[in-house]
């Protein structure tokens, strides 16, 4: 028993012989276990110098073509023939006729009393001559040469409203034909041949398209910094075409007060046709240019609820380490911001990996793409 009793000490004795720490080397520096990991993160930077920023204003518009019109009849009738849709017409070709047979009977009628009036208006003024000559030497009375000389008058009269229903007649012959009112392309046909025309209804449209107008709407803000004569530019990614320069022919003086902008209309040529009605354009306009501004890209700047900021690298201790700086900020564009105070020329601006790093972090600058 008392042998069996003693096993459970000489087992203990044992294990803390087992355990006891090995010796070391006297001249091994002491690790110092209170001493915390210091956290290094990998970042990409950039340093800033002054350079030139555009204040642009961007802006979404839409295409129209300034001759684009809806040719109507002037008069009502059977409409005889028209062109096919896609027929290039000249300014003043007919592109519709109307039928005329009675409208052409009205001013052969009015033509042939044309020349009885004016046959009657020779007769009275040849006799109106002769009784003058009389009438000098006395011979017909005041009353007899009044007489004749209010004849000649009426028939001058007859003559004149007789010419006057043949320009009715043949202005009302004209408008049996509608014509294009300049050069262009019929884009659509509101009636065939044989229909019934009415006074006024459409009959065709007619487009050119090789000038174009683009129209963008403008916030009110900038009410002060876009006016006529401004330089745009103008781009279609969506369509495959390129860049194109225009001024701003119109700006509104009036505010729509729906969406609270300004119209604008700017001129293009497309001399090509590839720039069609109804497609969307995106509009650039300089607002001002800046020079010798800090700019940083936007995603370099963090944000919260009280202020803008971003981490520069600067030299601490122990190498190279983060520091936040609170900046003002000033007009954006392109992915790029103008720093208005809180940075200097000269710094180390990180721009990527900055939403892994804190106050003091120290820091591997590598090169891009290889930032963690």
């Amino acid at each position: 028993m008392r042998t069996l009793s003693s096993l459970p000490f000489v087992l203990i004795l044992g294990l803390a012989a087992c355990s006891a720490p090995e010796s070391q080397d006297p001249s091994a520096p002491a690790s110092d276990p209170s001493a915390p990991t210091r956290r290094v993160v990998r970042v990409e930077t950039i340093r800033v110098e002054p350079s030139a920023f555009e204040d642009v204003i961007q802006l979404t518009g839409t295409v129209e073509a300034p001759n684009d019109a809806t040719l109507s009849a002037q008069t009502g009738g059977t409409l005889d023939s028209i062109v096919p849709m896609g027929r290039y017409v000249r300014s003043g070709d007919v592109v519709a006729v109307l039928d005329a047979d009675l409208i052409q009977a009205t001013l052969e009628q009015a033509r042939a009393s044309l020349e009885a009036a004016r046959a009657q208006e020779n007769l009275a003024a040849g006799l109106l001559r002769r009784q003058e000559a009389l009438y000098r030497d006395s011979i017909v009375s005041d009353l007899e040469f009044e007489n004749v000389r209010t004849q000649s008058l009426q028939a001058q009269a007859e003559r004149a409203r007789a010419e006057a229903f043949v320009n009715q007649a043949e202005k009302q012959l004209d408008n049996t034909r509608v014509r294009a009112p300049f050069d262009g392309t019929v884009e659509e046909r509101f009636a065939e041949k044989g229909e019934q025309v009415m006074p006024g209804s459409p009959v065709a449209r007619i487009v050119n398209t090789s000038s174009i107008r683009v129209a963008a709407g403008v916030p009110e803000r900038y009410a002060t910094n876009v006016r006529e004569g401004n330089t745009a530019t103008v781009s279609f990614q969506a369509y495959g075409s390129d860049e194109r320069q225009g001024r701003i022919r119109f700006a509104s003086r009036v505010i729509d007060p729906g969406s609270r902008s300004f119209r604008i209309e700017i001129d293009l040529a497309n001399p090509d046709g590839r720039l069609k009605p109804a497609m969307i354009a995106n509009v650039r306009i300089v607002r001002e240019r800046l020079e010798d501004r800090i700019v940083v890209p936007q995603t370099s700047i963090l944000s919260d609820e009280s202020s803008q900021s971003l981490f520069v690298v600067v030299a601490g201790p122990n190498g190279p380490q983060a520091e936040r700086r609170v900046v003002i900020l000033g007009p954006s564009y392109g992915g790029r911001v103008v720093i208005e105070s809180g940075l200097a020329a000269g710094d180390e601006v990180v721009v990527v990996g900055q939403t892994n790093v804190t106050e003091g972090d120290a820091v591997e600058v590598t090169a891009p793409g290889q930032a963690s």
